[in-house]
């Protein structure tokens, strides 16, 4: 039976109120099949709101917005969010976002709630903040007021002061003055950066793909440096976006998780050969534009079985295509030039249906590559200029 059968058979138990096998099914689905989750990420988080009954998919799906919010936040979906949704996120004292994006997103969330509303805020009526009040009020408590800074407090905040309670507004004014005089408002604890993990990650291997010699050759690639960097010279730091064998596979999943995000490598390991195939964008990864990228600093690469001593690097020849970022995200993965590598799937899972592709149709850089493959895992990092 697959994880698809798996999951619609929870569904179904829970409507025929079979509490105890949709709960069965549903701890069952967390621990044995994580990756089907996050790959259909989307699909499962709307749907547990859809029927509210699932407590532990929806903790499940919850921590993984606490770690990469852009996931729901900026997502096509995000207005038609729940409002159960929404409150349960916000309560979330580890949620990764600055509490002034998070005011933002909710006053687009409740303005996309009531089309009505004039576009100018300066046309706005008191009718209108009370309906826009009404809208959000559930939410309203749960920002943490105390903790944006005062400039986001005076650009974001106060052009919808109209929705607080008076006393908070009174009160967040006078704080911004002066700090150490007692308020009358609750005052949240600020959201907790999650550096404690980071104690538990140092032994662990920055890549399950790449070493440290692989990352300075393609430094060097990146500098245009005639003989490689050592390791030990190395100018770059390579930080760690997404890894597939943890965060999923999905071509949807690279594009929320890689959204904004420059200068970054991709790193695949092609299934059955060990081969390591790559590409470096200098651009920002955009899941709103669609189209061929214009640059004349990215290349592609290969490490044949992995080995840093049997590589092949191709630039880019011509900068208009240098890539292209496709209108169907839920298939198309990161595409460098003209079908010269390409990340994609018909599934949805980067490792199933052979759909990857390496191919040089003018210089024949990867001819004795797969055509097409499937890859045990992926990476990408973004590539950081160390600080002296």
């Amino acid at each position: 039976m697959d994880t698809r059968t798996i999951y619609e058979l929870m569904i179904v138990a829970n409507k025929l109120k079979f509490e105890e096998l949709s709960e069965k099914l549903e701890n069952f689905l967390i621990v044995a099949n994580a990756s089907w989750l996050k790959t259909h990420f989307s699909f499962v988080y709307h749907s547990i709101y859809k029927h509210n009954k699932f407590q532990n998919l929806e903790k499940f799906c919850n921590d993984i917005i606490a770690k990469h919010p852009s996931i729901i936040f900026e997502s096509t979906e995000f207005t038609s969010l729940p409002e159960s949704a929404l409150v349960s996120i916000l309560n979330r004292d580890d949620l990764q976002m600055k509490e002034s994006e998070i005011w933002d997103y909710l006053i687009k969330w409740g303005t996309s709630r009531n089309p009505t509303l004039p576009e100018k805020l300066e046309e706005w009526s008191d009718e209108n903040f009370t309906t826009l009040k009404t809208t959000v009020q559930q939410c309203l408590p749960l920002i943490r007021y105390f903790h944006v800074s005062s400039s986001d407090v005076m650009d974001k905040i106060k052009p919808y002061k109209k929705i607080l309670d008076k006393q908070l507004w009174n009160d967040l004014k006078q704080y911004l003055l002066l700090p150490d005089r007692p308020v009358k408002s609750i005052i949240l604890p600020p959201r907790l950066i999650l550096t404690q993990e980071l104690p538990a990650r140092i032994n662990e291997p920055f890549s399950t793909i790449i070493n440290k010699e692989h990352t300075a050759i393609i430094s060097s690639w990146i500098d245009y440096q005639p003989t490689s960097y050592s390791s030990r010279n190395n100018p770059y730091e390579f930080q760690l976006i997404l890894r597939g064998s943890k965060d999923g596979f999905a071509p949807r999943t690279f594009w929320d998780i890689c959204h904004g995000h420059a200068n970054t490598i991709v790193i695949t390991k092609v299934k059955g050969t060990n081969e390591i195939i790559g590409g470096f964008n200098p651009l920002a990864w955009d899941k709103a534009k669609i189209g061929d990228m214009d640059t004349n600093k990215s290349f592609i690469f290969s490490f044949k079985g992995g080995n840093i001593h049997n590589s092949i690097l191709s630039r880019v020849q011509n900068s208009k295509y240098a890539l292209f970022y496709s209108g169907l995200k839920d298939k198309w993965g990161p595409w460098f030039g003209n079908d010269e590598f390409i990340m994609s799937s018909k599934v949805s899972d980067f490792t199933k249906d052979k759909q990857n592709q390496c191919y040089s149709p003018i210089d024949n850089c990867y001819e004795e590559s797969s055509d097409r493959f499937s890859i045990i895992d992926y990476e990408v990092f973004k590539v950081v200029k160390k600080s002296i």
